[in-house]
């Protein structure tokens, strides 16, 4: 049996067919990796139903060589890695049921910059597309300094997005569809390299993971569940950015695309986005910040509040003027993360807010106003 937890969750994220939702399951259930390792011969009387072959593999996972290895590996190149019990992982994932348990990640990776966006699009950017994706980072720059930028390092509109930022001083992720002993596509080390001063790259994927097809779609969902919003800058009928705005909708996360041209076989997918209202249109960085109330306002609201609702206490006023702004409503994780409020503490404020009937809480950990 696995005697530490990092162990434990490596040779977990080991286990064929387990997935990333069952491994989450599993996680919530019992508190650690190492404790479902202890538990699994009371499996089936913990977890009624449970899957026979589980256990079986459960019971048939050791400290093998593959893991003294991937230990060796992590170490030697100083990867850090972080879990669920760790404040520097994503808060925005914690309540997502398909996060990973583990990410590794190379570079000055912050997880939990107060504003985070996905830039995501076709393979095969056109001219209108790349000029679009580095005009919006440009004012997004402008508009809000803070910001960082997400995509998968791929072809086409992914890596002009991150070319954008680093241009622009923005620090980037790179979420990547295999370990961090290789790079895929191999064109854009250059542009990898600079990101670890300026960002760095992010992966799910032990080493000698092979970037596989299956691997994307799986990467895409960590995409939408770092950023607050997904942009949507081209896109195919058929694409991976397409993937990754449905997920970002299943997440409760805004989703954006910028119109093209009716025919063009490289804007069809966001116009359709458009016309479904799977996604908003927006034709700038201004109408993107002033769509997620990011825009730097006065302070005349607070007394106002102050007025209305004397009996709120500072955390609550607090916390209601951030939910307030935003009519679609917020996500639980990104209070924690702008806010600076542990969980528990967070869960008592909105539990008082909602009794005063100032908001109400919706599935998916949204917080909405009344």
């Amino acid at each position: 049996m696995p005697e530490d937890e990092l162990t434990a969750l490596l040779t977990l994220n080991r286990i064929n067919g387990l997935g990333p939702t069952g491994a989450k399951f599993l996680y919530g259930q019992f508190g650690s990796a190492l404790e479902i390792f202890r538990s699994r011969d009371h499996l089936k009387e913990i977890i009624p139903g449970v899957d026979s072959r589980l256990i079986e593999a459960l019971d048939g996972c050791g400290y093998d060589s593959f893991i003294r290895e991937e230990l060796e590996f992590i170490e030697r190149h100083g990867i850090r890695c972080v879990t669920p019990v760790d404040p520097e992982y994503p808060a925005r994932m914690l309540d997502l049921s398909d996060s990973p348990l583990v990410l590794f990640s190379l570079g000055n990776v912050n997880y939990n910059a107060s504003r985070t966006v996905a830039v995501v699009g076709t393979r095969k950017a056109t001219e209108y597309g790349r000029r679009m994706c580095h005009t919006f980072i440009k004012e997004l720059q402008e508009l809000c300094p803070d910001v960082t930028v997400v995509s998968g390092l791929a072809y086409g509109i992914d890596v002009e997005s991150h070319k954008s930022a680093l241009e622009c001083g923005i620090p980037t992720l790179g979420v990547l569809a295999h370990g961090l002993d290789m790079l895929y596509p191999n064109a854009h080390r250059n542009i990898a390299k600079q990101m670890l001063t300026q960002g760095g790259l992010v992966t799910e994927y032990m080493s000698r993971t092979k970037p596989l097809g299956s691997n994307f779609v799986r990467r895409n969902r960590i995409i939408a569940g770092l950023a607050d919003a997904v942009i949507v800058v081209e896109s195919a009928a058929k694409s991976g950015s397409l993937v990754t705005a449905e997920i970002a909708g299943s997440y409760n996360r805004e989703c954006f695309a910028f119109p093209g041209s009716v025919g063009d076989p490289y804007s069809v997918g966001c116009n359709e986005l458009i016309r479904d209202n799977r996604a908003s249109l927006i034709t700038s960085a201004s109408d993107f910040v002033d769509a997620m109330n990011w825009r730097i306002k006065g302070n005349s609201g607070k007394a106002l509040q102050k007025e209305l609702f004397p009996q709120l206490t500072g955390e609550e006023e607090r916390v209601y003027n951030r939910i307030r702004l935003k009519a679609q409503g917020v996500l639980i994780s990104t209070l924690i993360t702008e806010l600076n409020i542990p969980f528990p503490r967070l869960s008592s404020i909105l539990f008082s807010l909602e009794m005063q009937g100032l908001i109400k809480q919706t599935p998916g950990s949204l917080c909405k106003p009344c």
